[in-house]
C-alpha cells in the first residue's frame, strides 16, 4: 500500500520524536576491568571472563562500551591498570581518565563444584556500588557464565542509572544556584567572544558563546560587545572545539571542549583560566555538537561567575 504524503510526514515526525534523546539520556559509557582470579584453579580465567563479558555487554543497545585498547591507552601505567582493584573511592579518578560513567570489576573463584563470579557495578560520578553474581559448573562454559552475568549487569545499569550517574542540572538550576552564590554582589560588565570549530570548520552560530552569555545575563551580569556604548570591564575570550563521537542506531554523539580566559581590561590581569569537556547526543551531528558545546559552557559559567564578581570589585575600586 502506498503512503500518502501526509502519512509519510507523520511517520517521519514520529520517528524523530522517538529517536530524539536529550544529552542526559545518552546510554551510559561502561568500562570492564579484569576480574581478580587469584586461586590456582582459576588463575588465568579472570581476564578471559572479562573479555567475554565485554563482548556480551557490547551487544547491549542501551550501553556504550569503552574499548579495551582505549582503556589501556587511557590508563597507561596507572597502578590500577585493568585489574579488579578498582573501588568506589578510586572510581572517580578512573572515570576521568577513561571517560567511563560506570565501571565493572569483580572476582572469580571456585566454590566446591561451582565457579562463582562476583561483579561490582560502580558509578564513577556518584561512587554508588551495586553487586551481581553469576555461577556455573567448574569446567563448564565460561561464555555461558559471562552471558548470564552480562544480562544481570545490563539490567542493573539501566535500572539504577539515576543513582549511578549524576543528575545533569538544567540552565534554570544553574542560574538559580549562581544567584544564591553571588547574592547582591555587584556584577561587572563583561564581553564574551569564543571562537568555535567543528571538524576544522568555523561555526556561524557559536553555541558555547551563546550559552555562556545567556547564563551570565540571566544571573544579573551586563553584556557588551564592540557595538555597545558601554565598554566591558572584563573580557572573556576563548576557543571551543567539537567532533563526531560515535553512532548508535539513529543517535549520534559528539564531544566538545571549551577553553576560556577572563581578563581585566584596565590592568590586563588574568582573572581566571578554565576548560571543560562534554558529550551530547542527538539525531543530527550538528545539533549534538552544539549541545555538547552548550553543556561545557554551562559548567564553566558556574565556576567562572564568582571569579568575575571578584574581578569586578577590583575594577570598581580604581
Amino acid at each position: 500500500m502506498k503512503l500518502t504524503l501526509l502519512s509519510f510526514l507523520v511517520a517521519v515526525v514520529l520517528a524523530v520524536a522517538k529517536s530524539s534523546v536529550p544529552a542526559a539520556t545518552l546510554p551510559p559509557t561502561v568500562a570492564v576491568f579484569d576480574f581478580e582470579s587469584r586461586e590456582e584453579a582459576v588463575r588465568d580465567l579472570g581476564p578471559k571472563l572479562s573479555a567475554l563479558l565485554n563482548a556480551h555487554l557490547s551487544a547491549e543497545p542501551n550501553l556504550i562500551l569503552v574499548e579495551r585498547a582505549e582503556l589501556e591507552k587511557a590508563l597507561g601505567e596507572q597502578e590500577l591498570g585493568l585489574s579488579g582493584t578498582v573501588s568506589g573511592e578510586t572510581a572517580a579518578k578512573v572515570g576521568h581518565l577513561t571517560g567511563a560513567k560506570v565501571l565493572i570489576t569483580g572476582k572469580l573463584f571456585k566454590s566446591d563444584r561451582e565457579l562463582l563470579a562476583v561483579a561490582k557495578v560502580i558509578g564513577t560520578e556518584t561512587s554508588r556500588v551495586y553487586g551481581e553474581t553469576g555461577k556455573g559448573p567448574v569446567g563448564g562454559s565460561l561464555d555461558e557464565l559471562a552471558a548470564q552475568l552480562a544480562k544481570k549487569i545490563s539490567a542493573t545499569v539501566t535500572g539504577r542509572v539515576d543513582t549511578l550517574l549524576a543528575r545533569v542540572p538544567t540552565r534554570e538550576d544553574r542560574v538559580e544556584a549562581l544567584k544564591k552564590t553571588l547574592k547582591d554582589a555587584r556584577r561587572p560588565v563583561v564581553s564574551v567572544r569564543i571562537l568555535e570549530q567543528h571538524y576544522g570548520s568555523p561555526v556561524n552560530d557559536p553555541a558555547a558563546q551563546t550559552e555562556l552569555s545567556l547564563i551570565l545575563q540571566e544571573a544579573g551580569f551586563s553584556l557588551a560587545d564592540e557595538k555597545s556604548d558601554t565598554k566591558p570591564e572584563i573580557e572573556i575570550t576563548g576557543e571551543a572545539f567539537s567532533a563526531f563521537g560515535l553512532r548508535r542506531g539513529n543517535l549520534i554523539s559528539c564531544k566538545a571542549r571549551v577553553e576560556l580566559k577572563a581578563q581585566n581590561r584596565t590592568d590586563g590581569k588574568i582573572i581566571a583560566v578554565d576548560r571543560e569537556t562534554s558529550v551530547a547526543v542527538d539525531i543530527a551531528e550538528q545539533s549534538a555538537a552544539k549541545s555538547a558545546l552548550q553543556n561545557a559552557a554551562a559548567e564553566l559559567a558556574a565556576r567562572l561567575a564568582p571569579k568575575l564578581v571578584g574581578g569586578g570589585r577590583q575594577q570598581a575600586r580604581r
